[in-house]
């Protein structure tokens, strides 16, 4: 049976469960188990190359334990050794300054059991243990694709959805920033890992020759989730990708921390992110920021510390939508300060639908680098392939769409002085950028102004509207009050009041 097959089968009796309810709390429950499974197969690898190696997980509580058997435990005898003694163990494991310990318990933190029949959870177990041995190599690379299959599958599964970027952005994305081996690269809202596990694969492509350089490829790599799933996700994703020990995967809200307090040590070398856009953060996380960069809008706020966590000469690619590049009032002291102490070189512009179904929301891919002030972007607009008008499921943005930015695209220490301007690609000065009060949101000059007739686009443009309205009502609002405060007053005689006639 295939891993696609066994998987799809897991899902099927899933289904069956009534404790299981949804695509999301489906996905949740197979990656707990793929996680234990997968982390049984790896320590049989680590037992023979190691010969000090110890786990981490007390021996009653391993995979290879409980679950490895197909006659062993089941029913409610196993239902009840999960939710009472696997999943408490595993939660309060003691780490005692283990990584190890540590990755495992902040997995389980937040991990729980949803399924409610104990013969269902048997049949499961066993067609997990069956259909995959991720130490047989063929295997372990069908099931890197498989895994990639799941975190699509989170596309459709809720809210869940925001937090997979399709491979083909990312891939692009990481292959112009092209973080060397030795730098540090960091995803301050990492969801389930598809920047990082696209750098890991660059690193190893270009860079990683020796087991020296594989052990510094092993500690660069850092990641912040604050949602239980996608953290779940993202450490399972590490250890599929061979990082023994993913303790740089952190459960916890990168916001939470006060913007002040990331100091130089803690700086990177690269960044490569899509912020959570169009949500906004729980009440009192804004006060973490500067009074000028105080917000609840999640993706602005990341951008804020994006620029803070940035080493000197540190590079940022990061995911945007369109109404950051037109925004007013705190986005534009933002995009001041950005372009003030970054040079933003370059603007990939996206058509509708590299989202769907997430969303329809027009999106921006923004490489900028530390130090210097930007004193032009050039924009280059993404088109769809021949034949396209939108993306769907079956018809994904593909990486090979992005050959003719790559070929167009120069290098950074000359100034990018092969780029040349083309029916895609502009460029502007920072000097216009300035006039227009730094509104980014510049149409490319080569192509006339379409109606357009998509809902998505017109939403956007509805809201961008409204912002301006109420801008101007907020303006008014302060002039007015303030000639009502300067108005002088008679106080020496009250009004009286019209006799009637």
């Amino acid at each position: 049976m295939s891993i696609s097959t066994t998987i799809k089968s897991i899902q099927d009796i899933m289904r069956k469960d009534v404790g299981v309810d949804g695509d999301a709390q489906r996905i949740g429950q197979l990656v707990w188990m793929l996680f234990l499974k997968i982390y049984d197969d790896r320590e049989q690898e680590w037992e023979l190359d190691y010969d000090d190696y110890v786990s981490p997980i007390p021996e009653q509580l391993r995979w290879s334990s409980w679950a490895a058997d197909p006659e062993g435990l089941t029913g409610e005898g196993l239902k009840s050794f999960i939710d009472n003694t696997l999943f408490p163990g595993l939660q309060q494991l003691d780490a005692g300054g283990d990584a190890r310990a540590t990755v495992i318990r902040s997995v389980f933190e937040d991990a729980y059991n949803y399924m409610k029949s104990g013969h269902l959870l048997r049949q499961v177990i066993n067609r997990i243990q069956e259909g995959i041995d991720f130490n047989a190599s063929q295997q372990r690379h069908a099931f890197g694709d498989m895994y990639e299959q799941i975190l699509k599958d989170l596309q459709s599964a809720g809210n869940a959805g925001e937090f997979y970027t399709p491979r083909a952005v990312t891939e692009f994305m990481v292959n112009r920033i092209d973080p060397k081996l030795a730098e540090s690269v960091m995803d301050p809202a990492c969801g389930t890992g598809g920047f990082l596990t696209c750098t890991i694969e660059h690193k190893r492509k270009h860079y990683v020759q020796t087991p020296a350089d594989e052990q510094t490829l092993q500690h660069s790599i850092y990641g912040w989730e604050k949602k239980p799933l996608p953290h779940l996700l993202a450490t399972t994703n590490m250890i599929l990708h061979g990082i023994e020990v993913p303790s740089q995967i952190r459960h916890d809200n990168t916001l939470n921390r006060p913007y002040r307090d990331w100091g130089p040590k803690e700086r990177v070398d690269v960044i490569v992110a899509n912020p959570p856009f169009g949500g906004t953060e729980e009440d009192g996380i804004e006060n973490n920021f500067p009074a000028e960069f105080r917000t609840r809008e999640t993706a602005d706020l990341f951008m804020a510390l994006f620029i803070r966590l940035l080493k000197q000469d540190g590079r940022a690619t990061v995911v945007l939508p369109d109404g950051f590049l037109f925004g007013e009032g705190m986005k534009t002291r933002l995009k001041e300060k950005l372009l003030s102490e970054c040079n933003l070189h370059t603007i990939v512009r996206l058509p509708n639908g590299v989202f769907n179904p997430y969303t329809g929301i027009k999106t921006n891919l923004l490489f900028f680098t530390k130090g210097q002030p930007t004193e032009q972007v050039w924009y280059y607009e993404h088109p769809y392939p021949e034949g396209y008008k939108n993306y769907s499921k079956t018809k994904p943005m593909r990486a090979e769409e992005f050959a003719t930015e790559i070929d167009w695209w120069g290098d950074e220490a000359d100034g990018f002085a092969s780029r040349k301007e083309t029916e895609q690609a502009w460029k502007v000065g920072i000097d216009e950028i300035k006039a227009r009060n730094y509104n980014l949101d510049i149409k490319n000059p080569w192509q006339e102004e379409q109606v357009s007739h998509d809902p998505d686009e017109l939403l956007a443009q509805y809201a961008r509207q409204q912002a301006e309205i109420q801008e101007l009502r907020d303006q008014l609002k302060t002039v007015l009050g303030d000639a009502l405060s300067h108005e002088p007053q008679d106080q020496t005689k009250p009004q009286q009041a019209e006799e009637p006639a």
